[in-house]
C-alpha cells in the first residue's frame, strides 16, 4: 500500500501520509486515478490493470 500511496502522491491525487493503510482517502484517490482512465472494472481496488497503468505513469518510489 505504501507504493500505491507514493505513486498517487506523485500524481497529486493523495496527500496523506504514506503509512500502508488503505482508508477512505486512499480509495477516493485511487478512484480519481481510475475513473478518467476507464479502469472501471477495478474501481476502488488496486488490481493488475490499475497497477500497470499507474506504474507506466509514475516513477518507481
Amino acid at each position: 500500500m505504501v507504493e500505491l500511496q507514493l505513486r498517487l502522491k506523485e500524481k497529486w491525487l493523495y496527500n496523506d501520509e504514506a503509512n500502508g493503510n488503505f482508508n477512505r482517502r486512499l480509495e477516493e484517490a485511487l478512484r480519481a486515478f481510475q475513473w478518467p482512465r476507464g479502469l472501471r472494472s477495478e474501481l476502488g481496488f488496486y488490481g493488475p490493470e490499475t497497477r500497470a497503468r499507474l506504474q507506466s505513469e509514475t516513477a518507481e518510489p
